[in-house]
């Protein structure tokens, strides 16, 4: 009756059907993996935000590389700014998705050490390839208040290696080529600035990262887990419909038996 399923075109299908469940299964799974990490994330970011502030020094050093653990912690530095060897990010988005620059101005602190310090974004102006108009930091020494991220060190150029960019333009924010360039011992890492906020007209500060959504990866891990039960499901009811479409048809073409003559 299911002898069908031995033909090579049945075989091939429940091959194909056989290798499909524990591939969705799988990518369920990476779905599922995927939102545990977007949820510890935004556990991490709530809970760094929420901290006191800590003084930068104590969380950071010259060549220190921030963990992950540390990413978003709310630190607080002392010092004035550098502005002359302020530079421009380049590529960096503002909050409403235009393209332009972010604003990086060493902060150096009592002890000479200094600290990269994101000041927020500004459009590119009229020439992109020329030095934007940037507000300028403040003078005197000042107390800033920021987020603690980790240098950026994936593609593109950064502080010292500026090749085939325009002048004080860098492609990425990285303390060990800022030490470098400045010539004194720069934090791991760099600062997003939180306070004191620029005034109006100033860089446009940086938002707080998403730490409220989770994302649909949860949704997607469940439908995937879905189309692999399915899988076995289809599978069993083109089974049955093609044993009823051969029953039919055999029974379509059995000869029609005359009935016997009555004597």
């Amino acid at each position: 009756m299911y002898r069908f399923v031995l033909t090579r075109q049945w075989v091939t299908l429940t091959l194909v059907a056989l290798v499909l469940i524990p591939v969705m299964i799988k990518l369920g799974f990476w779905q599922y993996h995927r939102h545990e990490h977007r949820v510890a994330q935004n556990e991490l970011i709530t809970s760094n935000l929420r901290a006191e502030p800590a003084p930068v020094a104590e969380v950071t050093s010259p060549g220190h590389r921030v963990p992950r653990s540390d990413y978003w912690r709310a630190v607080t530095a002392t010092g004035t700014y550098d502005s002359a060897h302020e530079v421009v990010v380049r590529m960096r988005t503002s909050n409403d998705d235009k393209v332009g620059f972010h604003v990086l101005t060493p902060l150096v602190m009592g002890d000479g050490r200094a600290v990269l310090v994101n000041r927020g974004w500004v459009p590119a102006g009229d020439d992109p390839a020329g030095y934007p108009p940037v507000p300028p930091a403040p003078s005197g020494e000042v107390t800033v208040t920021g987020r603690l991220k980790a240098d950026e060190t994936s593609g593109g150029s950064g502080i010292k290696d500026r090749k085939g960019l325009p002048d004080r333009q860098v492609m990425l924010i990285n303390s060990a080529q800022a030490a470098e360039y400045l010539g004194r011992p720069v934090l791991g890492g760099y600062l997003e600035l939180t306070a004191p906020l620029p005034a109006s007209g100033g860089p446009e500060a940086i938002a707080d990262p998403d730490h409220d959504s989770i994302g649909p990866h949860m949704a997607y891990a469940v439908q995937w887990w879905l189309f692999a039960a399915a899988v076995p499901v289809g599978w069993l009811v083109l089974v049955r419909r093609e044993r009823r479409d051969r029953e039919a048809a055999a029974a379509a073409a059995a000869p029609v038996r005359e009935p016997a003559p009555t004597a």
